[in-house]
């Protein structure tokens, strides 16, 4: 029991100094483990009914302990209500265990006006304990009451070591317009976690067995031709014939990544937003010229899905991924088409539309959606990401605005070739079973997955990964490391924290590897 409560403890920067009171169903309050452990920590204990806990809305739930006493989390339901956040009155903090444990930390008593938040949550095979803290309301901010804050690590909704803040809530999306110094890594990717190490990679999401061989040779037959400069031509007609558009509308590119930085450098842009959690390298770019970037937050509660209305209206460029990088979400195409507006730049990253069977819902090929700018990258579906291979699909005007931006041939001839051979009839019934595959084993992954009480992971994944929560889940990560695997961390990513993993969709041999893995990883941490 004391074990659980340090831990918990530990992920929120706190010490047992902090403990004001043990919470729980009143069933349990006269157990040992929890009498013991307050006795250990010098704190009373807190008997809630199960009405008391019922009544309480808590950020996590479950449906076993649902089904077992009437609420969703015992642990978070009693550390909410010892803390001053429920149906009671108080100051102190507190947590609660679903078989009778508890810990929490606060402020001391008199400490003025208070809101109640919700921290780390751990789970070992017998009891559950969470820990909540209130917190001081700055005058100027809103009536204190019951907020359930992203949980973070080692601090609240701000930078390390600063005090808690209480931000706006809102429905659908969070929504920041401040130039942003917090602790995400923007330049953080998944080759980061591979690098220079012997493992299993499932953090990046480039098709295993590629490039394909017949591509790889024509890749090598273009090496004779390095002599002369490289002419795109032949690859641009090709990008424009596969999405049957005019060749000024399209731009090939040094990967899709270098499209964001022409982006950054050649639209007069005043007010940007980025759809977060999602690719951090267009905000990256956009901040790398001075942009201050607005962050349309989408959050888990409504699957990560995109309400048009959450961005702002005087918003003049646009980005958000389909399917969107890490969540694995994929958006309607009129929904995405919905934020267009005159005078504003859209910018859909389709990076991974090629991975969807049928690229349904992607708008490459649109012609009607004012200032739809669409990226593609070759480098994910075939295994050129060291060749670095790409295009814009746009407005005649904007390509040739981006293309005022690039250097002299900024595409090199193999790149060129590969273009073009990847847009060929044969390329793209490849393209189209590989991504029918993926879909198969997707879902043998989740399937796998959803075998874990610990593992919560994004409904309706349509891209080659998917997106997982497991509490603590960057102990996890380092866990799978010293078991051979790669995961690809999530809180680099705005709008998720240390609690996210990204997982590559691989074969199944690989993935039942990882399975067993990760059962080996949550029984290291219990």
């Amino acid at each position: 029991m004391l074990a659980l409560v340090g831990a918990v403890l530990r992920e929120a920067g706190l010490t047992r100094a902090e403990v004001r009171s043990l919470g729980t169903l009143d069933a349990r309050a006269a157990e040992p483990g929890v009498t013991g452990a307050a006795a250990v920590l010098g704190v009373p204990v807190r008997g809630f009914t199960a009405g008391e806990l019922a009544a309480v809305p808590v950020p996590h739930p479950s449906a076993l302990p649902l089904a077992a006493t009437g609420t969703a989390s015992v642990a978070e339901a009693a550390a909410l209500l010892a803390a001053g956040g429920g149906t009671r009155e108080g100051g102190e903090a507190g947590a609660g265990g679903e078989a009778g444990a508890g810990t929490g930390a606060g402020v001391p008593p008199g400490s003025g006006s208070r809101a109640v938040l919700v921290v780390p949550k751990r789970k070992s095979r017998r009891v559950t304990c969470a820990l909540a803290a209130s917190v001081p309301v700055r005058p100027n901010e809103d009536a204190p009451g019951v907020r359930l804050l992203p949980r973070t690590h080692g601090y609240i909704a701000g930078e390390p070591g600063s005090p808690p803040t209480i931000p706006t809530p809102h429905t659908t999306a969070a929504m920041d317009m401040h130039t942003h110094t917090d602790a995400h890594d923007l330049r953080h990717h998944g080759d980061a976690e591979v690098r220079d190490e012997k493992l299993i990679d499932l953090a990046v999401n480039v098709r295993t067995n590629t490039p394909p061989d017949w591509l790889r040779e024509r890749i090598a037959d273009s090496l004779t031709g390095l002599a002369a400069y490289p002419d795109a031509r032949a690859a641009r007609a090709a990008v424009a014939e596969r999405h049957d558009l005019p060749s000024n509308r399209v731009l090939l590119t040094a990967g899709a990544a270098e499209a964001f930085v022409l982006l950054a450098r050649a639209l007069p842009v005043r007010r940007p937003v980025v759809v977060h959690p999602q690719f951090t390298e267009p905000e990256a770019a956009l901040r790398d010229v001075g942009h201050e970037v607005g962050r349309v937050l989408l959050r888990e509660e409504d699957g990560f899905r995109l309400d048009p209305a959450a961005v702002p209206e005087d918003a003049d460029l646009v980005v958000i991924g389909n399917p969107t990088n890490p969540t694995s979400v994929l958006h309607p195409a009129a929904s995405i088409a919905a934020l267009a507006r005159p005078g504003r730049t859209l910018v859909v990253d389709e990076a991974f539309m090629d991975a969807v069977p049928g690229e349904r819902e992607s708008l490459a090929g649109r012609t009607d959606v004012p200032g739809l700018v669409v990226l593609r990258s070759l480098t994910k579906t075939w295994g050129l990401a060291g060749l670095r291979i790409g295009y814009v699909l746009a407005e005649p005007e904007t390509v040739e605005a981006l293309e005022g931006a690039q250097p002299l041939w900024p595409v090199s001839t193999p790149a060129l070739v590969a273009a073009e051979a990847c847009m060929s009839r044969v390329a793209l019934a490849e393209a189209e079973h590989a991504a029918h595959r993926i879909g198969v084993e997707r879902a043998h992954l989740l399937a796998g997955l959803a075998e874990f009480d610990e593992v919560r992971t994004v409904e309706g994944s349509e891209g080659p990964f998917v997106l997982l929560r497991i509490d603590g889940a960057d102990a996890v990560r380092e866990r799978l490391r010293s078991l051979g695997f790669a995961a690809r961390r999530g809180d680099t990513f705005p709008g998720l924290d240390r609690n996210w993993l990204r997982i590559a969709v691989r074969d199944r041999v690989t993935t039942n590897r990882f399975l067993q893995a990760l059962d080996q990883a949550l029984l290291m941490g219990g």
